[in-house]
């Protein structure tokens, strides 16, 4: 299918009142419309090359509250355009979904919270999933896209889940040629990607130079990526972070954290300057689903959000004494992997010493509790039958049976945290 028949098809589309009417109503009539009043506190700075001016703090759109049950469950409207709006009003200015989001009514739900708001003054973000070979499918998620949204453009496309295998077996060999041939027409102003891989396959795709963003995991739990994100600023590339708060594992109570600096309100806070502070990322992507978090990660946000000089050098000594006091070091190389009985060693390791190291109990229990369901898909320490295969494999040498026990008992019995 030709990317401008698709277009066509999304511009009579996009009249439909069809694509998000009831929304609409909401958006100016039954909420009060507070745009005017928009407080000019929050940092700016441009994305990489691409000369757009994005928000330090971005907009995660992908924990929007929602209604129903089940396969039924769609965003609620009027709580998502109270939370996009009260972003946008302390200077957010950068929103971002995805296609399947939210039982697949992510892009549907943020397109009814910002239509009312000045098109000129926000940045979109969503991604694409397709890897295959049909082109027409590819085409049909950018359309829908451009539906759903209620918009003509999409500011920055991404890629979703782009890896070095993807990168050489279908970005080079044809979807860069799509994202191109859309960008031609007008349908997406930039292009980026979501990256999901280790960190030779984020050096390939920096190298490629085809990406003008890079949304990427990096936290205070998780720097792996930390000379990539070097490597991506000095070529130009914007550096969008997302899980700036672990995917939630630090959004809890943590006495060994919380104690890190004076004058930190909380572990969130931390994290967020954490992240803000290395001098080569753009923004970080925050997946904001109360009032309060909105205020308080913009407060943050908006003196600057960065730790200073001395504060940020006495952090990193905090965590080098974190590390140094950690007797399971575990690497998560996954050279221990597959276990024979499916047990997830690496993953149940790296839960087991947030707790132990940084104190984070609650989300690592709640992370293993769903592990020792079957409908989970992993397995916990009680799966393992002692064959010893993994030790003999761990370059650390590490004596995985017995930590795997060890691992059991603090984060499914509670038992001894030390």
């Amino acid at each position: 299918m030709g990317a401008t028949a698709g277009h066509n098809r999304h511009a009579a589309g996009a009249t439909d009142a069809g694509w998000n009417e009831s929304a609409r109503e909401i958006t100016l009539g039954a909420l009060e419309d507070r745009t005017d009043q928009k407080e000019p506190h929050m940092q700016y700075v441009e994305l990489g090359s691409t000369g757009l001016k994005v928000s330090r703090l971005g907009f995660g759109a992908m924990r929007l509250p929602m209604l129903g049950e089940g396969d039924d469950r769609r965003v609620d409207d009027e709580q998502a355009y109270r939370l996009v709006h009260r972003a946008f009003e302390l200077g957010v200015n950068y929103f971002d979904t995805a296609v399947f989001y939210l039982n697949g009514d992510g892009q549907r739900g943020l397109g009814a919270a910002i239509a009312a708001l000045p098109r000129d003054e926000i940045v979109i973000s969503t991604k694409n999933h397709y890897y295959e070979t049909d082109e027409s499918a590819w085409w049909k998620n950018l359309e829908d896209s451009l539906r759903w949204l209620g918009v003509d453009y999409i500011d920055m496309y991404n890629n979703h889940g782009m890896n070095k295998t993807r990168l050489a077996e279908a970005y080079l060999p044809r979807i860069g040629k799509w994202m191109a041939k859309a960008k031609d027409q007008g349908l997406i102003r930039h292009v980026g990607c979501s990256f999901h891989d280790d960190l030779d396959g984020l050096m390939q795709i920096i190298e490629a130079g085809h990406h003008e963003a890079i949304t990427l995991q990096y936290n205070i739990l998780d720097r792996t990526l930390e000379p990539g994100i070097v490597a991506a600023a000095e070529k130009g590339i914007g550096v969008i972070v997302m899980g700036p708060v672990a995917a939630g594992a630090m959004d809890c109570g943590s006495e060994v954290l919380a104690g890190a600096l004076s004058g930190v309100r909380s572990v969130p806070e931390l994290a967020l300057r954490f992240v803000w502070s290395n001098p080569n990322v753009t923004m970080a992507l925050s997946g904001m689903k109360t009032l309060r978090q909105i205020e308080e990660n913009c407060a943050t946000a908006s003196d600057g959000g960065a730790l200073g000089e001395a504060d940020a050098a006495g952090l990193e000594e905090y965590l080098a004494r974190l590390a140094a006091a950690e007797d399971l070091r575990c690497t998560t190389c996954d050279y221990c992997m597959p276990c024979p009985q499916g047990v997830a060693i690496p993953n149940i390791f790296v839960r087991y010493n947030r707790g132990r190291v940084y104190g984070l109990w609650d989300t690592a229990r709640a992370d293993y509790a769903r592990w020792m369901k079957p409908e989970s898909g992993m397995k916990s320490s009680l799966a393992c039958n002692e064959c010893g295969v993994c030790e003999g494999k761990c370059p650390q040498k590490l004596p995985i049976r017995q930590k795997l026990k060890d691992a059991h008992v603090a984060l499914a019995d509670q038992g001894d945290e030390q």
